[in-house]
């Protein structure tokens, strides 16, 4: 008697429940991991919150090659039936829909599907390119925040600290609370509010370097809402309130896509993605999800975002501002607020890399602390656009540079890996544009971006102007990654002394130069800046030209400091460094 092989929709169920319980072994992991932080912050255990950082970022890759083997361990010969995949996603949707994060489940989904099939562009069949649920489904009657109504500051803030529950004892919570709500009431008065508002504050602390945070928003009487942030710090002597946000871009900033990615215990991401947009509205929905550690789906809503402006415009992709780069061709459009990067195949010979090593260098730097200083990366493979969609002069240059990664197959052009950042104004074309003193003040700011990532462990390699940007909160962070190194693998020497004008006069230099030599008084060279904007920069950063502040740096990075980059103004400080002893 012979057997039928199974029909598409038999198999479709066993592929849909092995993926189903792949990403729940994921989410548990990824819950599990992120829980530790409220104990790394107790015990002031920073090493290991760095540790748990990196961890955290390979788990959904070690889900989906779970997913995959089981997947292809069932269909055997018909893994690549896309019939089956159909009837699967259908499954799936439904085996999804009472779970709380079932927007990273999809996403989730087409991970694996991706991975099986390299689809280029979407699939909409197998993918799920809008989430298949159009309202949240089974939603919790406990909401994910904390409501204190109609109270004055100090009882709204006495209330909220009580609910913050931390191992470690308070340094000053009652002084705290005072400064807290002292504050708030000037900004009360300044908007003409009465004495009393509600509070709301979501209920996980989220965790990131050595603070904690209790995010959450002012509801004012005439319908007003202002953000409200409490940074907290563990220090020897126990907890503070180190400082108070409540202007809506220094929140922001909390949230900028140059930061490492919070831990935060969310079961449920969508509601905290609605709470955030009413504090921070105009940050994208993408780069909500990065910050609190789901590049995954951070990614999803990305392209969404740069699909749906293609849709919604007749833009075409053109070169970005600012000078070619060596290693990447760089295109966005004028209206996206993105700009797209793909590797060249090959590289002029002053540029000692390959691309691989390139690839290895955004891997590397992806699960790194960034101290607020390197532009967010996500890595896309097999994308694709209509033709109509790039400017001739950027075609032929992905064409002629970058034909292992680009090609035009029936009318799109497909791109088989590309990076995507968030689009900023390249300093060098910033500081030319700008007047002197707000130039200065820029190059101020690329300086300490320099130091913040020397801290960190980071060499920059290439310290040219044209490899920063400036954020349009005026933070200069760096997004060129292919000449990355780790500080402590350089060698930063002194200038030796010539001993004749001949060896001066060399174009070569007349001493040994190793490869991984350094010598910081040349940087001033390569600047390109205008006099009086050189001479601005190092009067008031000299360090940054001098072989012996990189040798201390290195020297700190070697002895396990690690440095504390808040996220805040000093002036946003509840207490001056100074003030920070215990209570009496």
């Amino acid at each position: 008697m012979s057997t039928r092989a199974p029909t598409p929709s038999r198999l479709a169920d066993p592929v849909a429940r092995e993926i189903a319980i792949a990403f729940g072994f994921y989410r548990d992991a990824f819950l599990a991991v992120t829980r530790r932080a409220r104990q790394s912050f107790e015990t002031r255990n920073w090493a290991q919150l760095r540790a748990d950082s990196a961890l955290r970022l390979g788990l959904h890759r070690d889900a989906v090659d779970q997913a995959e083997a089981a997947t292809r361990a069932l269909l055997g010969e018909r893994y690549a039936d896309r019939l089956v995949w159909v009837s699967a996603k259908a499954v799936y949707s439904s085996l999804i829909a009472q779970r709380q994060d079932w927007e990273l489940a999809e996403t989730f989904f087409n991970s694996v599907t991706r991975r099986l099939f390299s689809t280029v562009g979407v699939d909409p069949l197998m993918e799920f390119v809008a989430s298949d649920f159009d309202a949240p489904p089974n939603e919790r009657e406990m909401p994910v925040y904390r409501r204190y109504v109609r109270k004055p500051p100090i009882e709204l803030v006495q209330a909220c600290l009580d609910d913050v529950a931390l191992s470690v004892p308070w340094v000053d919570r009652d002084g705290d609370a005072a400064i807290v709500a002292s504050r708030i009431q000037q900004e009360l008065t300044a908007r003409g509010a009465d004495e009393s508002a509600t509070l709301e504050t979501l209920r996980p602390l989220f965790f990131q370097g050595k603070g904690a945070y209790v995010v959450g928003r002012l509801l004012l009487p005439a319908g007003a809402v202002l953000p409200m942030v409490l940074a907290l710090r563990n220090g020897p002597h126990g907890v503070r309130v180190d400082a108070v946000l409540l202007d809506r871009n220094e929140v922001s900033q909390l949230f900028s896509f140059t930061r490492t990615y919070f831990h935060v215990d969310i079961e449920r991401p969508y509601d905290v993605m609605r709470f955030l947009r009413t504090v921070i509205p105009r940050k994208p929905i993408a780069d909500l999800y990065i910050a609190i550690g789901e590049p995954k789906q951070g990614k999803t809503e990305l392209y969404r975002a740069l699909v749906d402006h293609l849709e919604d415009t007749s833009e075409r992709f053109g070169f970005a501002p600012g000078i070619p780069g060596l290693v990447m061709v760089v295109f966005t459009a004028p209206g996206l607020d993105l700009v797209l990067k793909v590797i060249r195949d090959t590289f002029p010979p002053e540029k000692d890399i390959s691309p691989a090593k390139v690839r290895e260098r955004y891997a590397w730097i992806y699960g790194h602390d960034r101290a607020g200083r390197i532009i967010d990366a996500q890595e896309f493979e097999h994308l694709a656009f209509p033709v109509e969609r790039f400017e001739p002069a950027l075609l032929d240059e992905l064409l002629s540079t970058a034909s292992r990664s680009v090609r035009i197959d029936r009318g799109r052009v497909h791109i088989d890996l590309a990076y995507v950042q968030r689009k900023v104004t390249p300093l060098n074309l910033y500081v030319r544009r700008q007047p002197f003193d707000q130039a200065v003040s820029a190059l101020g700011e690329y300086a300490r971006a320099i130091r913040d990532l020397a801290a960190c462990n980071i060499f920059p390699g290439d310290l040219l102007l044209k490899n920063f940007g400036v954020t349009r909160h005026g933070r200069v962070a760096l997004y060129d990654y292919d000449e990355l190194a780790e500080l402590t693998d350089m060698t930063f020497r002194d200038l030796p002394e010539s001993s004749s004008i001949e060896d001066e006069m060399r174009a070569e230099p007349w001493f040994a130069v190793g490869a991984h030599d350094v010598f910081p008084e040349e940087f001033q060279r390569f600047l390109g800046l205008p006099e009086k904007l050189r001479r601005a920069l190092i009067e008031t950063y000299p360090e940054i030209f001098e072989g012996s502040w990189w040798r201390s740096m290195q020297e700190q990075v070697a002895a396990g400091k690690i440095r504390e980059f808040p996220p805040y103004p000093p002036e946003r400080r509840l207490r001056s460094p100074g003030e920070l002893t215990p209570a009496a």
